[in-house]
């Protein structure tokens, strides 16, 4: 019988071959939600959806894009508030 714990849908089942050819059913934790833009809630592109653990484990590179605002803020956000910051600045 399984652990009480592992009965609700926290946990996603997984059917893995073991080398001894038997078929094993394990319990894993389920993925986190994607990325989210904090300006239009629109999911990240090129932001990884993994545990916190396998995200420390990433090269920075891996964990968000290489531009202003990566991993925050989506490519058309990022424009617009670039653009707005430099009208502000010219304005003065």
């Amino acid at each position: 019988m399984v652990e009480g714990r592992k009965k609700s849908r926290t946990f996603r089942r997984v059917f893995k071959k073991t080398p001894g050819g038997i078929t094993k059913k394990y319990y894993l934790k389920r993925k986190p939600a994607k990325a989210q833009c904090a300006g239009c809630r629109q999911n990240l592109k090129g932001v990884p959806r993994e545990r916190p653990f396998k995200m420390q484990n990433m090269p920075k590179t891996k964990k968000r894009p290489d531009r202003p605002y990566g991993g925050v803020l989506c490519s058309r956000c990022m424009r617009k508030k670039i653009i707005e910051q430099i009208r502000k600045v010219s304005k003065q």
